[in-house]
């Protein structure tokens, strides 16, 4: 039986099946982390325009619930890319029952509006979390991120990949990534 349950959405402009999905799983899998990938329903309804944040939260939600049905003791470790791991995050910022968060590609601000800070939620988030950026992100300038971060007193471990841009793809990274994963992985425990 696998040691987690990530439960990990796909970014604005992907889908549960695309490259960087299926690379990030491929990673994750080989450490005993059982990844669910799901679709939110504008990517079912064929559409690429992103639902509202209700509705992202109420499928984010459902694919949790129905995850639960086998979780056992496993911990559950809620995220994703991009936009779905903003989606995880405000969940737990609400006080949305998981273990932790692993994120990749967190988007702190839209490209090329570095004023525009999605982190105002941040400090309410009570679980570790592991966060994977890309020194090259146009979505997540590192002093930026580094800035917002002094706020939040959750166990936040901040991954900086040197070179790698918002797509975080190449097997190097994805190397880099799966070996930090499997440092992280042991501090989370499960919630009693």
């Amino acid at each position: 039986m696998a040691a987690a349950v990530f439960v990990c959405a796909h970014g604005a402009g992907g889908h549960m099946n695309d490259r960087a999905m299926l690379a990030t799983a491929a990673a994750l899998e080989p450490l005993g982390i059982e990844v669910v990938r799901f679709n939110f329903p504008y990517r079912e309804r064929g559409s690429r325009r992103p639902d509202p944040m209700p509705a992202l939260r109420e499928r984010y939600e459902a694919v949790v619930a129905e995850t639960r049905k086998h979780l056992g003791a496993r911990p559950l470790i809620i995220g994703g890319r991009s936009m779905g791991g903003r989606v995880a995050t405000m969940l737990a910022a609400d006080g949305f029952a998981c273990d932790a968060l692993l994120l990749f590609a967190y988007p702190l601000h839209p490209a090329g509006q570095p004023e525009k800070l999605r982190d105002a939620h941040l400090p309410r988030i009570r679980v570790p979390v592991l966060c994977f950026n890309g020194t090259r992100d146009a979505l997540c300038r590192r002093d930026l991120m580094e800035r917002a971060l002094q706020t939040v007193t959750a166990p936040w471990r901040m991954h900086w990949l040197e070179g790698a841009d918002h797509s975080l793809k190449g097997e190097k990274v994805m190397q880099e990534i799966a070996a930090a994963v499997a440092d992280w992985l042991p501090t989370i425990q499960r919630a009693a």
